[in-house]
């Protein structure tokens, strides 16, 4: 599971105390809800179903799946229908084969997700070695399903405006500098980013 309330709250203030401009966002924003997602193949699938559509659109293609194959937690559903059966379900060519080479990498035992390595660029690498799983859904498999709490997406578009924002910065910061601005954060980046994302809300909402 994602960093709970309690464990966000001392990442967070741990950070404040190295940065001053994240104890004014803090104030400002509050802080934020956990964000949590299920462990497992399931969430994985889930993020490839919903890439590039809206979430309505997404929860109706997971619907017609769940409908016309079965238990959608079990990779053993997909890998025994093909690409091609899985397109009327409103999956594209693509979705679906990556669908697919999902199914397959957990059943064959490549990736266990289960036991993935302990350390994170490891298992970022082993998560973005599946067809249609980047770098970013690898990132926030690993902060929303299993917690792990230095993970940083530096590549997420928000996380760089949000982050220039709260350190006052005249620019977005690119994803080279984004990630070193963090570097001082460690090992609590996980929960910043999580703020990011919760601040970038907010200005959102006021704006």
């Amino acid at each position: 599971m994602g960093l709970t309330a309690e464990q966000l709250k001392t990442c967070l203030d741990a950070v404040a105390r190295i940065e001053p401009a994240m104890a004014a966002a803090i104030a400002r924003a509050g802080y934020p809800p956990p964000r949590i997602r299920d462990r497992g193949y399931g969430t994985l699938l889930r993020t490839i179903v919903g890439q590039q559509v809206s979430v309505a659109a997404a929860q109706s293609i997971w619907a017609k799946l769940e409908a016309g194959l079965g238990n959608l937690d079990d990779p053993a559903t997909l890998t025994a229908v093909s690409i091609d059966e899985l397109r009327p379900f409103g999956l594209s060519r693509q979705k679906a084969s990556y669908a697919h080479s999902l199914a397959e990498a957990v059943s064959s035992g490549r990736v266990d997700l289960g036991a993935l390595p302990a350390d994170d660029e490891e298992a970022i690498v082993l998560l973005s070695s599946i067809k249609g799983i980047g770098r970013w859904s690898a990132e926030i498999y690993l902060l929303f399903a299993e917690g792990r709490p230095d993970i940083w997406p530096a590549g997420d578009l928000a996380v760089q405006i949000e982050i220039g924002r709260i350190l006052g910065l005249d620019a977005r910061p690119t994803e080279k500098a984004t990630r070193a601005l963090a570097e001082p954060w460690r090992p609590h980046r996980g929960a910043a980013a999580i703020m990011a994302w919760h601040h970038y809300k907010v200005d959102m909402a006021v704006v």
